[in-house]
């Protein structure tokens, strides 16, 4: 799609909490010093740049450290288990895989005016995203009753 990108890995949402939470906790007992940063705004260099923060749980797992990312984040999880065999399948199935990473991405991109809104209908086209199923998180219908 024409887009760089970085990506990271991030093993432990909650230690990234903590320490921006001991930073908060740092400023606010010593107003006279120099401010602490979390290390993840650090390591976005304070900017306000897209981020896409995915996990194999509920996306509340990546939203704990989302007030210390300069522009935001939008979070992907699977909200929900037992639906698939397979990794693979989970993270279609809770829009979780690269298709949806790359479309929030470049959803994010357009919300900052960087990109045009016709390149996210390109984009659910191009990498045949169905935007007409079922919202994963609304629980199954039961099928109705033989006979």
């Amino acid at each position: 799609f024409g887009v760089a990108a970085d990506v990271w890995s991030v093993t432990s949402y909650g230690e990234l909490r903590r320490d921006a939470l001991d930073c908060e906790r740092w400023n606010l007992l010593h107003p006279q010093e120099e401010p602490r940063v979390p290390y993840i705004t650090r390591m976005l260099n304070g900017e306000p740049v897209p981020v896409v923060a995915t996990c194999d749980s509920m996306k509340a797992v990546p939203d704990q450290v989302a007030r210390w990312v300069p522009g935001g984040l939008y979070s992907l999880g699977t909200d929900g288990f037992g639906r698939s065999e397979a990794r693979a399948e989970l993270r279609d199935y809770f829009e979780v895989d690269r298709k949806y990473v790359t479309l929030a991405a470049l959803r994010s991109l357009v919300g900052k005016g960087s990109l045009p809104a016709e390149v996210l209908s390109q984009t659910v086209r191009t990498l045949g995203i169905d935007a007409e199923k079922p919202n994963p998180l609304t629980p199954p219908r039961p099928e109705p009753a033989a006979g």
